[in-house]
């Protein structure tokens, strides 16, 4: 007897696929089935992206702000050294008598003056009565023999008095200016009454106190006298070499830099060195740099804390929606459409909260700089990467629940 098997061929079913279209569809039906814990659990990618957003914005806005503060006051400042000649047995003091008039003459200067600190013998201190009187004031200040037009190219602000000018200076007065602190040490609070500060045994009349400078803020803490008045008394400079003070408009700083020691000493110019204002990028550059790092710092904590947060509402999400995902595998999906599923709704979640973020981000920017009445300054790159790094912190996150949903077994999940 012979038995002839036939092999029934087994219809095979049509390939499962799951549509774009369909895709988007559920993914947006899962974050807006639950409305509240999706808005919430965004919110930390929000925080995250807006601090993003906010740093650079801020940083550049601040870097700006450093570029125009810089122009306005420092890069109108120019400072001339003295490079000692004297040492080679040449002139004790390299700058002329004249030299306040003759940086005026250069087109562009402003104001142009010359200091030193004066070197007072061992034993000498600045006082505010005579030597020996019971109440004199004794304060270890500084003493800055200073052309008029130190005190014009420094900006002071005067509470009481005013500054002295070349009438002083070309007559030797004993005159001082000095700063309201000083003056407060040395218990002068009036002008009206001539009040005189003694500089070892030498009294000098304070016709002037100033309470703040635009430049050389040291210049509070010294009691400034005529430099020809120093000249008299104690000599030129010997170990404290003698600078120039050059304010100038704005742009002209470089030029002056390199006009300064030919219109000061055409035949010794190398006796003295100019120094012109710093570039500013490299003062952007560190502020933007550490600015940068510390904020950027808070934005990755902001982003991680809104990265968990997705990361669990997928995982319970998944958890709460087992029999629907068993009920998906039975109808013929197959694991990797659950874990595209589950990975768009975390990209989504994660996109959202870029959105907003940028937005928030944005804002921010803009109600700082208005309140400081600043330029706003956003760099395009930023404005379109944000979105982008929202919608990678939703799909980091999702990762590992949209695995862990494709190896739910269907049948397990069908019976709960």
């Amino acid at each position: 007897m012979k038995l002839n098997f036939t092999r029934r061929r087994t219809p095979v079913a049509g390939r499962s696929r799951l549509a774009a279209r369909d895709l988007l569809a559920e993914a947006v039906a899962g974050v807006l089935q639950r409305p509240a814990r999706s808005a919430l659990t965004s919110l930390g990618t929000v925080l995250g992206v807006g601090a993003f957003v906010a740093v650079l914005g801020l940083t550049g806005t601040a870097a700006s702000q450093i570029d125009t503060r810089f122009n306005a006051l420092s890069a109108t400042e120019v400072t001339v050294e003295d490079t000692g000649g004297r040492d080679a047995g040449r002139v004790a003091l390299s700058f002329p008598k004249d030299a306040d008039a003759r940086m005026e003459r250069l087109n562009g200067t402003e104001a142009a003056g010359v200091y030193w600190k004066v070197r007072l013998d061992p034993g000498q201190t600045v006082r505010s009565s005579p030597i020996g009187a019971a109440n004199g004031a004794v304060a270890r200040t500084p003493v800055v023999a200073a052309s008029p037009g130190v005190l014009t190219a420094a900006g002071p602000h005067f509470t009481q008095g005013r500054a002295y000018d070349t009438f002083h200076d070309s007559g030797r007065q004993r005159v001082a200016v000095i700063g309201s602190s000083i003056a407060a040490r040395l218990g002068i609070h009036t002008l009206r009454t001539q009040p005189a500060v003694f500089i070892g045994d030498t009294p000098f009349t304070v016709i002037g106190i100033m309470d703040d400078v635009r430049r050389k803020p040291d210049l509070l803490l010294s009691v400034l006298v005529p430099r020809t008045t120093a000249e008299h008394i104690w000599g030129q400079p010997k170990d404290e070499r003698a600078k120039m003070l050059v304010s100038t408009r704005l742009g002209a700083a470089t030029q002056i830099a390199d006009e300064a020691p030919l219109a000061l000493r055409p035949d010794h110019p190398e006796y003295l060195r100019p120094i012109p204002p710093p570039d500013p990028r490299a003062l952007r550059t560190a502020v933007g740099d550490d600015l940068g790092q510390l904020f950027l710092l808070l934005a990755v904590v902001c982003l991680v804390i809104g990265a968990v947060g997705i990361a669990n509402t997928t995982l319970v999400a998944v958890m709460e929606r087992t029999g629907e995902i068993g009920l998906r595998r039975a109808l013929g999906a197959r694991s990797r459409h659950i874990t595209v599923q589950f990975l768009t709704e975390s990209g989504a979640l994660g996109l959202l909260g870029g959105v907003v973020g940028t937005s928030v981000g944005t804002a921010v920017v803009v109600a700082v700089s208005a309140f400081r009445e600043w330029t706003p300054v956003i760099a395009p790159l930023t404005l379109a990467a944000a979105p982008a790094l929202g919608l990678a912190t939703g799909l980091l996150a999702g990762l590992y629940p949209a695995w862990r949903a494709s190896r739910v077994p269907p049948a397990e999940a069908l019976r709960r």
